[in-house]
């Protein structure tokens, strides 16, 4: 067997899925995560108590271990004496790496990107209600929904007995009582809970090692769609095995009752420690913290797979359904679970989280994915209104604190709550690649610093820039779809002749989605429109919902921004054509970041048109997002910092995106030139000696750094002539004296002549070197 290859799991891989987090076998190398730090509001988030899957509520202890303790500080800096011919060196080493497999350990959730407490399993028995009761506010007819069960002046509501509109029966007693065995194998512990479709029972199963069980019982036996749910449950809840999935064990009937035997799951639901969050701050609603609920939702995308590689659909997912128990977390409640294919049976959901479509062309896929979606706003922020005024949208971005703070959690939750859905996510598998990414963009948020390591991505290569300007050809490619039966074909095609690539292009038999984009490339390339337009449309009709086409369209604005036609034109008409072609770029970009929020390359492509639209602080803002987020993007973002601040004259943020450039980086050499020549031109002592340290360790052409000497020394020379030498400062070699930088200034002028070709020029060259020399009596 595979061990699993997530941050800090201990499982390894059966049948294609962890037998420990339940992820997918990967088919490539995972993504790799960025340094553990602590998340923001994670101190005294540690839970307790014992919900049991199928729960709908209730409390728990929360009180749980800080993975940052005093306690937990003193074993991680505990150092063995060392053994018998091993070095100390060697034992911190191991001390290092076990550290660091237990903050691996601690941060399983969310890919260890960020930090999530773990919630240490409480004692089952303790969750057994004392006094079972349905609150009265929960009591509805099985039938007809009316209210039931209601108080009546001083008297208490009934907990049992007829509908006074429908006159159907009710009964929210518990029918099985502690002690009570239940098909000769499992006796009763207690009642745990009153889900939406009956209590919910603690047991021991007798028969096999008296381990914990959950009976899950019907609300009523007189509900008809609740006996088809039940029944619905026998016949392919059974196949349903995921490590990340409540498992059926068994249903059974007793005394005429059906009751649903299922795994018991410690731990406490996300709806619980929302309660506790909310008591433990004097009754004010108090969410997670943006990435901690990315982090949850994350790991229980592949039981969502699961389900969905299985014709299933869970239909009913919300903070309820999800248990988090250690590190990791469980979905619970399949009673809403029911086949894609299925156009009889009941549907079950909850308001807010249901999508619009459901009640007219019942679930799908699309549908779940909006769950998710709803379910990542309650986690995450105050929804007032999610079962009213917005029972079908969300509520203005500009009034939601993490939608305002991340821009791309916004995007990310805007398209799985799309009100159409085919606007959605396709797949689980492509959520759970967006919401990777975004998780990312959510951590590096807080970071003051450029990103030290990349992200594999599905859709770009990475970007190529190397120099302070970026232009349409070098940002990131769009990869090829590796399974396109034409790819190899056009890969052997010359394309020395652009015409003749293309004409064999357009000749092709298959028209696939890669023909496509190489004739629409080649139509940008070669400033063809009418070959561009025909190959955008034709990639249209095959998916309407194409991102590539409005990438494309992007790419295309941005080649008219310097087109031939430009050249000879005034500086004003380019400025304009330039600013035209901005911000036409940025809406076909901005098109592509809603589709794809977790992406870091159509960021860096809506800056860019941001930048030349004229929109310079929406463009650093997207260059900030990327210069944090991904190493790969850190110098071509840093270059666009640098253009943005500079227009502006913020010559100190300028010189600290230059600064941020990594030494390894083909473009560091452009980034040290172009600091050195901003202190330059600021003109002071102190910024001509950093200035000329910027560019000691360049390689120059030898003319070059000569006239990049000459010209720093003759603006030190002017500084000295006004403010009076400083005896104790150097440029480079050179005291800042007069004499020493006249003989400095004269030696450079000297050297230009020697490589200056015309002879006029030299000979301007030597008098100015002449006339600079110190005078001397010899």
């Amino acid at each position: 067997m595979t061990a699993c290859v997530e941050p800090g799991c201990t499982g390894t891989y059966e049948d294609g899925w962890c037998n420990v987090c339940g992820s997918p076998e990967p088919s490539q190398a995972p993504v790799e995560a960025t340094p553990l730090r602590p998340g923001p509001d994670s101190a005294g988030q540690g839970s307790g108590g014992g919900s049991p899957a199928g729960s709908g509520g209730g409390s728990g202890d929360l009180a749980g271990a800080d993975p940052d303790s005093p306690a937990g500080s003193a074993a991680e800096a505990h150092v063995q004496t060392p053994a018998p011919g091993q070095s100390s060196r060697a034992v911190r080493a191991q001390a290092v790496r076990r550290q660091r497999a237990q903050a691996a350990r601690r941060s399983r959730l969310g890919m260890g990107l960020t930090q999530v407490p773990a919630v240490p399993p409480g004692d089952p028995a303790e969750a057994v209600l004392e006094s079972p009761q349905v609150p009265e506010h929960r009591r509805v007819c099985p039938n007809c929904g009316a209210q039931v069960g209601r108080s009546a002046g001083e008297a208490e509501g009934r907990q049992q007995g007829f509908c006074p509109q429908c006159r159907a029966p009710y009964s929210f007693t518990p029918k099985l009582s502690p002690g009570e065995l239940v098909a000769g194998q499992y006796k009763v512990e207690g009642a745990l809970a009153h889900g939406g479709m009956g209590w919910i029972y603690l047991a021991r199963d007798q028969n096999v090692s008296n381990r914990w069980v959950v009976l899950k019982g019907l609300l009523n036996t007189g509900d008809q769609d609740a006996l088809d749910a039940a029944v619905a449950e026998q016949q392919f809840l059974a196949q349903v095995k995921h490590p990340l999935i409540v498992e059926i064990y068994n249903v059974v009937t007793h005394e005429g009752d059906g009751y649903t035997v299922m795994e018991y799951v410690g731990g406490t639901s996300l709806k619980q420690m929302l309660q506790q969050r909310m008591a433990d701050n004097g009754g004010r609603y108090t969410p997670f913290p943006v990435d901690q609920a990315l982090a949850f939702v994350l790991e229980a995308l592949p039981a969502f797979a699961h389900l969905h590689d299985l014709n299933l659909l869970y239909c009913d997912f919300k903070p309820d359904n999800l248990i988090q128990e250690g590190d990791g977390v469980k979905l619970i409640d399949l009673g809403g679970v029911r086949r894609a294919d299925d156009l009889d049976s009941p549907i079950y959901g909850t308001v807010g989280y249901q999508a619009p479509e459901v009640a007219e062309v019942g679930p799908s896929v699309a549908s779940d994915i909006y769950t998710i979606g709803r379910t990542l706003c309650v986690l995450t922020f105050e929804f007032r209104g999610y079962q009213g005024d917005y029972v079908d949208t969300l509520p203005p971005a500009s009034s939601v604190p993490p939608f305002v703070a991340h821009d791309a959690f916004f995007r990310l939750v805007a398209r799985c709550c799309a009100p159409d859905p085919n606007d959605r996510f396709l797949t689980i598998d492509e959520l759970r690649g967006q919401l990777i990414g975004v998780l990312r963009q959510v951590v590096a948020a807080d970071s003051d610093h450029g990103a030290t390591l990349s992200a594999h991505s599905a859709a770009f290569e990475a970007p190529v820039s190397t120099g302070e300007t970026l232009s349409w050809w070098e940002l990131p490619e769009v990869k090829h779809d590796e399974g396109d039966p034409m790819l190899d074909w056009i890969s052997g095609l010359p394309t020395a002749d652009p015409a003749a690539f293309y004409q064999a292009l357009e000749e092709a038999d298959d028209q696939t989605p890669e023909v496509l984009m190489a004739r629409a490339m080649a139509g940008i390339r070669l400033g063809q429109k009418g070959w561009f337009d025909t190959a955008v449309r034709e990639l249209l009709r095959e998916d309407p919902w194409d991102w590539r086409a409005s990438w494309l369209r992007g790419l295309w604005a941005l080649s008219q921004s310097s087109t031939p036609a430009s050249q000879g034109a005034d500086e004003e008409t380019v400025a304009r054509r330039r600013t035209t072609a901005g911000q036409e770029a940025a809406g076909h970009f901005a098109a592509v970041r809603d589709a794809l929020p977790g992406e870091v390359a159509p960021r860096l492509a809506l800056a860019l048109a941001s930048e030349l639209g004229g929109y310079s602080r929406a463009a650093e803002l997207d260059y900030e997002r990327c210069w944090r987020t991904d190493a790969a993007y850190v110098a071509p973002a840093a270059f666009g910092l640098y253009r943005v601040r500079r227009s502006r004259d913020d010559e100190d943020g300028a010189l600290q995106a230059l600064d941020s450039v990594p030494r390894n980086s083909r473009a560091h050499p452009r980034a040290r030139w172009l600091r050195a020549e901003l202190l330059r031109s600021r003109g002071a002592l102190a910024d001509l000696r950093e200035s000329i340290f910027s560019v000691s360790r360049l390689t120059l052409d030898p003319r070059q750094r000569a006239q990049f000497n000459a010209t720093i020394y003759e603006q030190a020379l002017e500084e000295v002539n006004r403010n009076g030498e400083q005896e104790n400062w150097r440029l480079g070699e050179v005291p800042v004296t007069q004499d020493a930088l006249r003989r400095a200034l004269e030696k450079e002028y000297r050297f230009l002549a020697d490589y200056t070709p015309d002879p006029q020029e030299r000979a301007d060259l030597i008098d100015r070197a002449n006339a600079i020399r110190p005078w001397s009596w010899t």
